[in-house]
């Protein structure tokens, strides 16, 4: 959903941040800020951080309706759980791939006694 700004009254120039502009939720002043204070490029172009930061957005949000799907076929029609997080990516390949090193506090380790879901 795009966001609207009312313009001032006294005709200052209508400055838009860059998340306004790209349209996104996420901050990509912060994600700049993150990617700079990492040291993993010494340099950055201008659109770099809008990139990754559209892209954790769009991650985020499929995670997301992965896992309120994965409750409502589990009966937690409204409550996301660290499990149900866990038990999703486990069983979607791609994400699973992607978090194999990553660890979902609060969850005990998908083993191998769990069976991936046939998609």
């Amino acid at each position: 959903m795009p966001r609207t700004r009312q313009s001032s009254r006294r005709g200052s120039s209508s400055r838009r941040s860059r998340t306004d502009r790209a349209e996104l939720t996420f901050s990509v002043s912060l994600v700049e800020h993150h990617l700079r204070e990492s040291g993993h490029a010494r340099r950055l172009s201008e659109t770099v951080p809008i990139l990754v930061t559209a892209i954790l957005e769009f991650l985020t949000r499929r995670l997301l309706e992965l896992a309120s799907n994965e409750a409502q076929r589990l009966g937690a029609q409204r409550l996301i759980t660290p499990e149900i997080l866990d038990l999703t990516i486990y069983n979607n390949a791609l994400l699973s791939e992607m978090f194999q090193f990553t660890t979902i506090s609060q969850t005990a380790p998908a083993g191998p006694r769990r069976r991936r879901r046939q998609i």
